[in-house]
């Protein structure tokens, strides 16, 4: 019985991975909206695996290695395939293979592993970093990543499709992104300490806060819920030290 409370945290963990498998060949496919749905899903899994090896009580070390490995793929690699493949969004329907000689610099997409590989690696060798994140955690910039792939398919809005296919900005966002996850900025942990209210009021609110600026902006709406999230961190921080 101890046996199996200790693999199910393991097992939800293992069902991040696979979906950032799924997400890996989704995306080198050109499949861009359901390589993000699988990341988006393995994001889900994520969510609980630590929840649920607190509530079981059998956190471990392989525990936490594994969480950092399945992440890597979810959050790391799956979000830099879909920005690399975004430089070549206007190919993708016509196959339209990439010239490394002149498209050389949709590479820098790459970088945004490289950065979640050392912000990961940082978190798991920080032990301050238990109930708080220093830098943005690696799932929430795949979810700002990824929302660039939502509001081309469903928004639909003529000027924001041609700031979002430009070179130039998907090098900003790229490097951007790179410094956002590395940035040495205390970020509130969204992870759940628990089910009570009371131990993750901070959690619960910006969960909330999130769903109602999903529901009336939609996609627009997830860059407003990534500075608000360090927005909120630093307020929350500041009130703490007075």
């Amino acid at each position: 019985m101890k046996a199996i409370k200790q693999f199910i945290p393991n097992l939800i963990t293992l069902l991040n991975l696979l979906a950032g498998c799924f997400g890996v060949y989704f995306a080198m496919k050109g499949d861009l909206i359901t390589a993000s749905y699988c990341t988006l899903l393995g994001i889900f899994f994520d969510f609980f695996d630590g929840l649920a090896a607190r509530l079981l009580k059998v956190s471990s070390e392989l525990g936490k290695q594994l969480d950092s490995l399945a992440d890597l793929v979810t959050s790391g690699l799956v979000p830099a395939l879909v920005v690399f493949q975004l430089f070549n969004y206007e190919n993708l329907a016509t196959n339209i293979s990439i010239d490394i000689k002149n498209d050389w610099f949709f590479f820098v997409a790459f970088f945004i592993t490289l950065g979640s590989a050392y912000r990961l690696a940082k978190f798991n060798i920080d032990e301050d970093q238990s109930d708080k994140f220093i830098g943005l955690p690696t799932p929430a910039n795949a979810i700002l990543l990824l929302s660039l792939v939502f509001i081309l398919k469903f928004e639909n809005i003529y000027w924001l499709n041609e700031i979002i296919l430009n070179d130039y900005f998907l090098l900003a966002i790229s490097l951007l992104s790179i410094f956002l996850l590395n940035m040495n900025v205390e970020l509130f942990s969204l992870k759940l300490k628990s089910l009570k209210l009371k131990e993750n009021k901070v959690v619960f609110g910006f969960l909330v806060y999130s769903i109602l600026l999903l529901v009336f902006l939609k996609f627009l709406g997830v860059t407003l819920i990534i500075v608000s999230y360090i927005l909120v961190s630093l307020f929350t921080k500041k009130n703490r030290s007075n």
